[in-house]
């Protein structure tokens, strides 16, 4: 349907009101035929022009009182009345008004979207930390209150428990840690060292690190080809080591025995793209939208058991993005998963 401008409207009005005016003025001097012709054709034209301004000056302003508080709402600034006379006299702005309207209703219904989800999110996360945080403190307390108890006289348990007692202390002082990492590669206090190296060396440096793991899960680490010339990469080389360091345990943690992880490069132009594949439990599809959140886990029972804190994931995707690379997941549910990120060529 049709839309008309405050001057295309005033136009109409003003000239139906015209000819209705000219019309009852020639029917009312019909009997005298000469001049009245002239007579309500020149009345009809003053009374055209008149109406036209007044009937424009009224919906004009009707249109600014009602414009006004539209655009101090969805622009922020209030428009004055000669810019709205000129937008008026340029452009539907009805028309436009109504689609700058439904854009910011759309973007503001985004953004509670948004806020929702981080709202949820937020809750989470401090579910997640009081979680991971509240069980090797109950421990450190168990173990604390045995020993006061006279535990610490027991030659027979005063060791495992101190022994135990500092084990629950480093798996709280890895979880800070990770979390003041992400906190730092977040809000990009942690610089990056960029430098040139061999990722095929930093990899078997890493397959080095995870063998005896590996060979204990039954576990074989390999390149998917030959790769008996450096591939070289432009990055912070420990912070990669970190990242491979990551998805080879992982890929350790949930392979099944006899299983196996391979690690292989693609040339993608400007930047190198690494795989690392494993056929080990796989992730559902329902987990692999929040893989990358921190603490999220899709087998809380049983991740806990592999140890870690649940961070690794998430310190993976702030490095990969901070060196402003990306980083992918493709996973079926026992079927393995394939973690794919990009890092520039030297």
């Amino acid at each position: 349907m049709k839309t008309f401008t405050p001057r295309e409207l005033a136009l109409l009005i003003a000239g139906f009101f015209a000819i209705l005016f000219g019309g009852s003025i020639y029917l009312f001097y019909l009997y005298d035929p000469k001049l009245i012709w002239l007579f309500a054709l020149l009345a009809s034209i003053v009374f055209f022009v008149m109406a036209y301004f007044i009937i424009q000056q009224t919906l004009n302003n009707f249109i600014f009182d009602k414009i006004q508080p539209i655009y101090k709402t969805i622009h922020d600034f209030a428009i004055s009345q000669k810019e709205l006379k000129k937008q008026l006299a340029e452009k539907d702005v009805i028309k436009q008004m109504n689609r700058e309207v439904e854009d910011w209703a759309e973007k503001k219904s985004k953004e509670i979207k948004k806020l929702k989800q981080l709202e949820k999110y937020r809750k989470d996360f401090l579910g997640n930390v009081m979680h991971e945080l509240k069980t090797p403190i109950f421990n450190i307390q168990g173990y604390v209150l045995t020993l006061l108890d006279g535990g610490i006289e027991d030659t027979s348990i005063n060791k495992l428990y101190l022994e135990r007692t500092e084990k629950s202390i480093n798996r709280m002082i890895s979880i800070v840690e990770d979390l003041e990492a992400i906190s730092r590669l977040e809000s990009g206090e942690l610089k990056l060292n960029i430098e040139e190296f061999d990722i095929v060396r930093l990899v078997e440096e890493v397959f080095e690190i995870m063998e005896m793991k590996a060979k204990h899960k039954g576990i074989k680490l390999s390149f998917a080809s030959a790769y008996n010339k450096p591939i070289k990469v432009t990055a912070d080389r420990k912070r990669i080591q970190d990242v491979m360091n990551n998805l080879v345990i992982n890929s350790i943690n949930y392979g099944v025995k006899g299983g196996k992880t391979v690690v292989s490069f693609m040339d993608m132009g400007q930047n190198l793209l690494i795989d690392v594949t494993d056929n080990g439990i796989g992730i559902g599809e329902k987990d692999l939208s929040r893989i990358f959140e921190r603490f999220y886990r899709t087998d809380k029972s049983r991740s806990r058991d592999q140890g870690g804190t649940g961070l690794g994931l998430a310190i993976v995707k702030h490095i990969i993005e901070a060196h402003n690379q990306t980083i992918n997941v493709r996973s079926r549910s026992e079927k393995g998963s394939s973690f794919v990120f990009t890092l520039k060529k030297a």
